[in-house]
């Protein structure tokens, strides 16, 4: 995914500032792909300059609404329909997992105990956005909950993994490396 097509896809829902872009990427996108200030920002000048959206509207202190162009619309159709999606292939907390044996057993329980307690706070954080999402029939809201349930039961599996993991360390044999 990409911010362009992540910003093209807000704007498909109708018009808005960066302002209320970035608003909206709080309460949604943030959670999958999570963006700064300067970068939509920066986004919105490049997707303007390609004429994939336009400044519908400017406000006061040089405030602009942008919409989306038929163009915009059209990439993020074919992105959403044609373009694969990239696998996850790199994990640096994975690699890590395979290292772990290089370090004291008890760090390496703490680190899987970090793990857990990351997931574990992520689900929290999404169940705390259930209400939020689930107030809206638009398509913002209805495909939100599909990602929302995305999140959570991935959340959920990687919290069982994590204390899991923790368990199976401390249950195994001494490494090479002592406690």
């Amino acid at each position: 995914m990409s911010l362009r097509h992540a910003l093209l896809g807000l704007l498909a829902q109708g018009p808005a500032s960066g302002y209320d872009l970035m608003k909206l990427f709080e309460i949604s996108l943030a959670n999958v792909w999570p963006a700064t200030q300067s970068q939509v920002y920066a986004e919105l000048g490049r997707l303007a300059e390609a004429g994939l959206i336009k400044v519908s509207a400017e406000g006061p202190r040089g405030r602009k609404e942008y919409a989306i162009e038929e163009g915009g619309l059209a990439e993020l159709r074919h992105w959403v329909t044609e373009v694969e999606p990239t696998a996850i292939r790199r994990s640096d907390m994975l690699l890590r997992v395979f290292f772990l044996g290089q370090v004291h057993r008890e760090q390496a329980r703490a680190f899987m105990r970090r793990r857990a307690e990351a997931s574990g706070e992520l689900h929290e954080r999404l169940k705390s956005l259930q209400d939020i999402v689930a107030r809206g029939d638009d398509d913002l809201s209805v495909y939100g909950r599909i990602a929302m349930e995305w999140g959570l039961r991935f959340s959920a599996m990687q919290r069982e993994w994590a204390e899991w993991a923790e368990n199976e360390i401390a249950r195994g044999q001494e490494g090479r490396i002592s406690s």
